[in-house]
């Protein structure tokens, strides 16, 4: 199998997975079970209660639902924040990471000559990892405060523990940055890393005739004078072999 196969096959899986990671990641915002607590003082009292980036609900005994949606922005507390606007970076990265990805694949041919491509696949790589770390970051930092307040033995209130929601972020995270990263490597490799003559090379190997560029170089070292020193060293071999002057007979001078 040729080696453009290969990163076309490559390209393809590491797609693949950077939108099934880009999708689990725009799952996680209407999960309500961000984060969950179970408080169980009898059989008769039992009441459920989870929240996530928007509302806090409680369910008691027979199903009831209660949810209030948060009041106001500015009493939200800072890491809320912070996860909303990352959550939303990384989606929004994502969704440009796919269009440039589609653009620069080797198997689709949008992006024009095969460097070109390379090029666009290196930048959607790139704009995918950053995605990815985005989302872990946002996930990994609302779990750190949820596990902190659950171990620091001061906290009073009611303490919570691990939803789904963040579970399904942290894999759709990690399929983002590892389809990146794979990404950047295989895509990029060939438009950042090879010299003009190698861009050349890979042009005329891949597309299967010479692109307008090589062959305008190719006109130009045609049109340009050949060096006289061939003619020269010519002229030079026909005047010695002529002879040097003419033969006189003795008798002549006499």
């Amino acid at each position: 199998m040729k080696y453009r196969s290969v990163v076309m096959y490559i390209e393809i899986g590491c797609f693949v997975a950077c939108v099934c990671g880009w999708i689990l990641v725009c799952a996680t915002l209407p999960i309500q079970y961000w984060t969950y607590s179970e408080v169980a003082t009898s059989v008769l009292t039992n009441s459920h209660t989870f929240s996530n980036l928007w509302k806090d609900c409680m369910t008691d005994l027979t199903g009831m639902v209660d949810c209030k949606v948060f009041p106001s922005l500015l009493s939200l507390k800072m890491y809320i924040h912070l996860c909303r606007a990352t959550i939303f970076t990384s989606i929004v990265l994502g969704f440009l990471g796919a269009i440039l990805a589609l653009i620069g694949m080797k198997c689709t041919k949008l992006g024009g000559s095969e460097i070109t491509n390379s090029k666009i696949t290196l930048a959607a790589g790139m704009i995918y990892l950053a995605s990815g770390l985005c989302a872990m970051f946002a996930f990994s930092w609302y779990g750190n405060k949820i596990i902190t307040e659950f171990m620091d033995p001061t906290h009073r209130t009611k303490k919570f523990e691990l939803g789904v929601a963040l579970f399904v972020g942290w894999g759709g995270s990690s399929l983002l940055i590892i389809g990146g990263l794979v990404y950047s490597i295989f895509g990029g490799r060939d438009g950042c890393e090879a010299s003009p003559i190698d861009q050349e090379k890979l042009v005329y190997s891949t597309s299967g005739a010479p692109s307008p560029d090589m062959l305008e170089s190719i006109q130009e070292e045609e049109k340009q004078p050949s060096s006289p020193l061939p003619s020269i060293e010519t002229e030079q071999t026909e005047d010695s072999e002529k002879p040097l002057g003419k033969a006189y007979n003795k008798g002549e001078y006499v």
